[in-house]
């Protein structure tokens, strides 16, 4: 009977472990500068490029915001400035060959800014970039607001020099999280997936284990 009762409590055993090793993914939230499309109204919809892929047309807005979130395909936090095309590049005259993005930067909040660090601008920083027509977002960015810098997987780490150290660190849980909508995933941001990848990897690993322990059990009751 007690040799029947050991599969169970093993199995038992490597669920609670299992699960407990995804915690820590779910728990803990990323520092990072996400990347936004203006839409109509003025509203904000998670970019499904990246700054370096996206080539937005003549009369596109474009947002970026640093913030610490959860997760950037659930909880990423949106520029805190509305989405407005005319209020950013209405005085800048359109010119054959080249076409006028009107972009958003929002340096964030300081309790979301790394240790010894501070936002350079309290509000978000609005530039109309004329760049060539076949620019892209990133091109836009570097001619209104360099320095930039990129990690070695071309994930955007710091715009206008900030922030001066870090890409995409992970923050354990209690640190500050900006409120943010729940916008639709994107493919854009390299490190926007760890949180989900933890939680299937803590479900793959107890469907494994469930697996292991009915083999098991069944081949005790032969």
């Amino acid at each position: 009977m007690r040799r029947r009762r050991l599969p169970a409590v093993a199995l038992a055993l490597g669920i609670t472990l299992a699960l407990l090793a995804a915690t820590p993914a779910l728990a803990a939230g990323y520092r990072y500068w996400s990347f936004w499309d203006g839409s109509a109204g003025g509203g904000w919809s998670y970019a499904t490029q990246g700054p370096s892929l996206a080539r937005p047309a003549d009369g596109s807005v474009q947002g970026f915001r640093f913030s610490v979130s959860k997760d950037a395909a659930a909880q990423a936090a949106q520029p805190r400035a509305a989405a407005d095309f005319a209020a950013v590049c209405g005085a800048t005259a359109p010119t054959e060959g080249s076409k006028r993005v009107a972009l958003v930067i929002d340096f964030g909040v300081p309790q979301d800014a790394p240790t010894g660090d501070t936002p350079p601008d309290a509000a978000p920083r609005t530039a109309c970039a004329q760049v060539a027509s076949g620019a892209t977002t990133a091109e836009a960015l570097a001619s209104v607001a360099k320095p930039l810098r990129y990690n070695s997987a071309a994930l955007l780490c710091a715009i206008s020099g900030y922030p001066k150290q870090g890409c995409g660190d992970q923050v354990a849980d209690g640190a500050a999280q900006s409120a943010a909508p729940t916008p639709a995933p994107s493919a854009a941001q390299d490190s926007g997936g760890g949180p989900s990848a933890g939680l299937l990897a803590g479900v793959a690993a107890v469907a494994v284990l469930a697996a292991a322990g009915i083999w098991q059990s069944r081949r005790r009751t032969r």
